[in-house]
């Protein structure tokens, strides 16, 4: 995992390099079989960060901390930055989360959308805490996941590890001042459960549901799918959003031990399987206040179900390529959407 002022511990992929893949992350799972000498096009390919860090009520500590994560992304040469639930703060009850929410056109979006455009990359902005336009009617807000175009012109080429950390805009484009919002998906299905002794949660006291599911957004590193934390046990989600073109679905997450430990990365992997898409999970880790601890684990899976990228113990990045040629072949070698009997079970679309 890579940290901001050069120190690097419990590095498990800083890059990722697909010849062959059985040599891709040593110390990791690949369930390939014969599958492992997959290999494909040598050229350059988009990098992606994902951001594993500690949030707590503490607003500014966490914006704080984000920003140098962001930072030493671009610095590294990543087009698109993926930050976990919760990145603006963790409360410590129901009414504190609320007193600190904010709406969109607040303070601290204009904030990110400002590191945006100053660090020349998308940011994936996973589980805002939003007040709606119906807040002052509902007292309840909005989980909402963020996605931020640095320059809100469309999409440049993607710059590369040890290239340039911008992309020039089009000579007639005028720079905007902050990046721009390129989507808003509101969390859909909300955490209400309990496991007797262990985890109690009831999302929907504060919380309102989204009502629909954002179409796949064109990106630098391709076409993203939209969802949030809990939003991964419902498999339905991720259908339709591959169905819609997607060819990467993010899970920006806050899972608690008792169920990271059992259901996280047999999840991530089986929606990257079943999709034949990349997977990116940014995650809350550690203790974030005297309640709660986070389960951490932040990952990156390809369309083999193959964990490429993994986070360690605490804040920091990992680092992954998305290889489109690659996710091709998958799915032109097992042509699973093709081989879906819509005439038995329906289509799950948008």
């Amino acid at each position: 995992m890579y940290r901001p002022g050069g120190q690097s511990e419990g590095v498990l992929l800083s890059a990722v390099l697909r010849l062959p893949l059985h040599r891709l992350c040593p110390g990791l799972r690949s369930p390939l079989g014969s599958h492992q000498a997959m290999a494909v096009s040598l050229g350059p390919k988009p990098l992606v960060a994902v951001g594993q860090v500690t949030s707590t009520p503490d607003k500014e500590q966490n914006f704080s901390g984000c920003a140098a994560l962001v930072r030493a992304a671009a610095r590294r040469g990543a087009c698109l930055v993926f930050l976990p639930e919760g990145f603006d703060y963790i409360g410590r009850d129901s009414a504190q989360t609320l007193s600190l929410a904010e709406s969109l056109d607040g303070e601290l979006m204009a904030r990110y959308s400002a590191l945006a455009r100053d660090c020349g990359v998308w940011l994936s902005l996973g589980g805002f805490h939003e007040r709606g336009a119906d807040w002052p009617s509902t007292q309840r807000i909005y989980n909402c996941h963020v996605l931020l175009d640095p320059t809100g012109e469309p999409p440049q080429p993607c710059p590369m590890e040890g290239g340039p950390v911008t992309c020039p805009p089009t000579p007639c484009a005028p720079l905007l001042l902050a990046g721009r919002l390129a989507a808003a998906y509101r969390k859909t299905h909300l955490c209400d459960v309990e496991l007797e002794g262990r985890v109690t949660m009831k999302e929907s006291s504060f919380t309102n549901p989204g009502t629909e599911i954002v179409p796949p957004i064109s990106t630098p590193a391709g076409r993203l799918g939209l969802s949030i934390c809990y939003d991964l046990r419902f498999p339905e989600i991720s259908l339709a959003l591959r169905h819609a073109g997607a060819e990467i679905l993010t899970y920006p997450s806050a899972f608690t031990f008792p169920t990271g430990s059992a259901h996280w990365e047999v999840l991530l992997r089986a929606r990257a399987i079943e999709t034949q898409c990349y997977v990116v999970a940014a995650a809350q880790t550690g203790r974030n206040h005297e309640g709660r601890v986070s389960y951490g684990h932040t990952l990156v899976a390809d369309p083999w179900g193959t964990v490429v990228a993994q986070c360690s113990e605490g804040p920091g990045l990992c680092y992954a390529e998305i290889d489109l040629e690659y996710l091709h072949r998958v799915r032109r070698e097992m042509p699973v959407q093709s081989h879906r009997r819509a005439d038995l079970y329906g289509t799950v679309g948008l």
